[in-house]
């Protein structure tokens, strides 16, 4: 079985994510290179989240039988913004950084598992075909606008 446009692409950026945290991890203190990074990991996960809720969770709340599942996972993207907020405010030279850190990359993991193992195959199961290629559709038009969006952003501004 093929796996469906708007799948694969939101599994490619979750496999992005997961080698952007592996990197971060490695780095130490108040260095150039942890602020890039992290920089570069948060804009790509505030507008993937706000791409795939635009796309995504906005056909699976309008379906019954889909929407507990989009509103699961609508809440945990805004956990995870949260603790990117947290991430914001605390000094990256200290210890309560890189645990933040850890406790948010622990959640995204989670979230992600949660998503490729549970929910999108039982959204795969209610879907056509044809609504998850104009999804994947959707997705790639927004996700460019929402990292031009993310980088002018940060995580809890009111969006407009």
């Amino acid at each position: 079985m093929n796996e469906s446009p708007i799948f694969y692409a939101l599994k490619n950026d979750h496999d992005r994510h997961r080698e952007m945290f592996a990197r971060l991890a490695e780095t130490q203190g108040d260095s150039q290179e942890r602020r890039s990074l992290f920089e570069k990991l948060r804009t790509e996960l505030q507008a993937h989240a706000a791409a795939e809720e635009e796309s995504l969770y906005a056909t699976m709340l309008a379906n019954p039988d889909l929407r507990d599942d989009a509103r699961h996972s609508v809440a945990e993207h805004k956990e995870i913004e949260d603790r990117l907020a947290e991430l914001l405010e605390t000094n990256m030279a200290e210890g309560a950084w890189l645990l933040k850190f850890k406790e948010l990359q622990h959640r995204y993991f989670h979230h992600i598992d949660e998503e490729e193992e549970d929910m999108f195959p039982a959204a795969a199961k209610k879907l056509s075909d044809k609504t998850e290629t104009q999804l994947a559709r959707t997705f790639k038009e927004r996700k460019p606008d929402e990292l031009d969006r993310a980088e002018k952003e940060a995580p809890g501004d009111e969006r407009e």
